[in-house]
């Protein structure tokens, strides 16, 4: 937790004057911000952190020269600094999150400013007292690989950084959902549970706060890493063994039964716990609408969406799983989670899985 009386120092990376300025006197705005420098280009950033020491960096991802990918895979392992990406609708961004990054937020659209600054400004106070772990790249799963285990999405790639997991096989797994939330670092938190889970899973839904448009890519970069098929959420899209769906951006997603059948509607709707789409609308679905064995998971992010909706599916019956402190990028979702008596067992997002598998093969 960052101190109340204590003002966050802020660094702004930026090629672009007219952005540094709006950038740097929206975030002052803020009575919790001082923004202690500004910088051009990453060889003038690097200079500058050392002198002003800031405690987060904002970072365009597209720059002349360096550009913030190279500059981030070059600073954190020698400064661990939270870094918050400042991005178009660009891939690079999770490739940015891989190596480090602990956030990002979209490059606003005309007469969106303000609403950009509230997001960034939320950003910069939830990444001050992050957890900054420099991250290796992750190759995707390879095509003959997740070919013969999950036919509908034969993709190529180089070979996985990590084995297939052994299959679930015939084991009664269709009578099984599973639901996980995440938010600041659960991009490659979420990852990291998804990459050693096998290609049969049980059917999986995923909330990830994500701005508009980044939902499609970060399903599609999930589907190319991990075995099981993944993809953005549908409107009346059904439940499957070995299918995830990601929440899509802007939109609530919640679970509807039908007999045994299970779809899910997605919707515009209200905000529910600050965010949409929404942990705790996901959970809270779950609770209600869930008559099989479920899980729920939740992972790393900045306040407590999730946390009530989580407790309910405990309450429900439903086998809960917290990620831990050391693992996470910001210990706010998990913990009040664990805090109310939503969460049955806490572990690493490296080991959240063999959790998961463990009590599957209970079930």
């Amino acid at each position: 937790m960052w101190p109340v009386n204590k003002k966050i120092r802020v660094m702004v990376v930026d090629d672009s004057v007219l952005a540094r300025t709006m950038i740097s006197n929206g975030l002052n705005a803020s009575p919790q911000i001082e923004v202690v420098a500004t910088s051009f280009n990453a060889q003038d950033a690097r200079a500058k952190i050392d002198k002003f020491q800031p405690d987060v960096m904002t970072l365009d991802v597209e720059m002349p020269g360096m550009n913030g990918l190279e500059f981030l895979k070059q600073l954190l392992p020698v400064v661990p600094l939270p870094v918050i990406l400042v991005s178009s609708l660009d891939l690079r961004v999770f490739d940015a999150l891989s190596a480090g990054a602990v956030d990002f937020v979209r490059k606003p659209e005309p007469g969106q400013n303000e609403t950009f600054i509230t997001s960034l400004t939320q950003k910069v106070i939830s990444a001050a007292g992050a957890h900054v772990r420099a991250r290796p790249g992750i190759s995707p799963v390879p095509s003959a690989v997740k070919a013969a285990s999950a036919p509908r999405t034969p993709l190529g790639g180089k070979q996985p950084a990590l084995p297939a997991p052994p299959l679930l096989g015939n084991r009664p797994m269709d009578n099984i959902i599973i639901g996980l939330g995440a938010s600041t670092g659960g991009t490659e938190a979420t990852l990291e549970v998804m990459k050693r889970l096998p290609a049969d899973i049980p059917a999986m839904l995923i909330v990830q706060h994500m701005p508009t448009g980044f939902t499609q890519m970060y399903a599609e970069r999930l589907n190319r890493l991990c075995h099981m098929e993944v993809r953005e959420a549908k409107h009346g899209d059904e439940l499957h063994r070995g299918l995830a769906l990601l929440a899509p951006a802007d939109y609530q997603m919640r679970i509807v039964r039908s007999g045994t059948r299970y779809t899910v509607s997605c919707s515009p709707g209200e905000k529910v716990s600050g965010h949409r789409p929404s942990v705790d609308a996901l959970f809270f679905s779950m609770a209600e609408q869930v008559k099989c064995k479920m899980a729920g998971i939740i992972m790393t992010g900045m306040g407590r969406d999730g946390a009530d909706g989580l407790l309910k599916m405990r309450q429900a019956g439903a086998y809960t799983i917290g990620q831990d402190k050391e693992s996470s990028v910001v210990y706010g979702m998990p913990m009040v989670a664990h805090n109310i008596g939503a969460v049955q067992i806490q572990g690493s997002c490296e080991d959240i899985a063999g959790i998961l598998l463990r009590q599957l093969q209970r079930w």
